[in-house]
Parts: C-alpha cells; sequence; structure tokens
C-alpha cells in the first residue's frame, strides 16, 4: 500500500509532523506547486514537485530542479493539489496526509476540504490543520479512541444518515447537513466508537496529538 505525504501551498509544515508520517509508512514526499516554497524554508527534498509551476518562487525552482522529478501539468480545470492527487492516484499510491492544505486563505481551505469529498472514493486523504485531523468516512465503521477524547462530526447532505454508538451524544439514524445540523465537540465515551453512515459522506475531525500519543494513526 502506497502512502504519500503532500503538501500544499497554505501553512508551512514543520519538519516534526513530516517526520513522524515518514516514520509510519508515508514514504514519498510530493510537493503541489508553491508548497515547495514550504519545503524549502524547513530544508526538506521532496521527491516530487507537481502543478503548473506558477507558484513556486524561481528560487526553489532552481534550488530543487536537480534534486528532485519535477511535473509541470498546464491545464487550469485543476487546482495543483488535485493535479497532484491525480498524479498520485495514477501512480497507484493508496493514501495521502494533505499538509499546508489550510492557511490565510479561506477560499483555499475550503477548497481543500472539498477536495476530501471529492476524491473519497479514489484515495483516502488525510488533511491536518495545525492540531486537528479531517477525515471523510462510509459505511460501517468503527474509530478507536481515547475515553473523553472531542470527536466532531459534519455531514454534507440530509440524504446521509447516522448512527453511532459509543458517544456521550448519540446519533440515531439522523442527518447533518451542512450549515443546518451538525455533531461539533462529540465526546468518546467508549474505546470503540461504532458509526454507521448510510447514503453518503461524513466529515470527521479528531485531535491530532491525541491520536498520535495512543497510536490511533
Amino acid at each position: 500500500m502506497k502512502k504519500a505525504i503532500l503538501i500544499a501551498n497554505g501553512e508551512s509544515p514543520s519538519k516534526k509532523i513530516i517526520n513522524y508520517f515518514k516514520s509510519i509508512g508515508y514514504g514519498t514526499i510530493v510537493c503541489a506547486d508553491g508548497g515547495a516554497n514550504s519545503a524549502k524554508k524547513i530544508n526538506l527534498i521532496p521527491d516530487i514537485i507537481v502543478g503548473d509551476l506558477d507558484s513556486i518562487s524561481e528560487k526553489a525552482l532552481n534550488f530543487y530542479k536537480d534534486k528532485c522529478l519535477i511535473i509541470k501539468i498546464s491545464r487550469q480545470n485543476d487546482t495543483d493539489v488535485e493535479k497532484a492527487l491525480k498524479y498520485l492516484i495514477k501512480k497507484k499510491f493508496s493514501e495521502v496526509i494533505l499538509l499546508g492544505g489550510t492557511g490565510d486563505r479561506l477560499d483555499h481551505s475550503f477548497c481543500n476540504i472539498g477536495i476530501v469529498i471529492k476524491f473519497y472514493h479514489k484515495i483516502k486523504i488525510t488533511l491536518l490543520h495545525k492540531n486537528s485531523l479531517l477525515r471523510a468516512y462510509s459505511g460501517k465503521i468503527i474509530l478507536t479512541a481515547q475515553e473523553g477524547e472531542t470527536i466532531s462530526l459534519y455531514g454534507i447532505d440530509d440524504k446521509t444518515k447516522i448512527s453511532s454508538s459509543g458517544l456521550k451524544y448519540p446519533l440515531k439514524n439522523i442527518s447533518l447537513p451542512f450549515g443546518k445540523k451538525e455533531s461539533t465537540s462529540n465526546l468518546a465515551v467508549s474505546q470503540n466508537i461504532k458509526l454507521k453512515i448510510e447514503g453518503g459522506i461524513i466529515l470527521i475531525i479528531r485531535d491530532y496529538h491525541t491520536m498520535v500519543k495512543h497510536g490511533f494513526i
């Protein structure tokens, strides 16, 4: 199972975070265009840079041109993150940690959260924002959790029904349509949280440091 770290052109990740994900099997580092600027700030050599190359600085481009694979994709109907994801899907990668997918630009942040949903059936994306880790889910799943851990659930439409056990505020075949209803700051009351998600996809946000500390990722 091939896993990659994808660095977008948002808030720069720390080398500590990158080294952690490398240690658990995310062996390939890909920068989406301007994500290479962030990589250079922390003296990181990626394996691949993908994008239309309009966001990467000239200094970074010259620095990396002999150090990694650089793939220019000019089509403008995809964002650079989408271009990188499509490349990884083509190369049979199954999982991606998206770093730098959020930052000062709310539109970019919102777009990248949407990309987690858009690509759900093609590649598993985990988006990390500061201390929060976001993933999309569907079907019947069991989350391993720490009792008292905060777990927030967000739906997309009113067609997707969610049932749960192991949460302080249980969900009983209800929908969480975006902008109308959500389950923010729910709490784990069991080490095993069982969810049944029917008819669509939901987003779940958990605390990154708690998940690392207890080996949940």
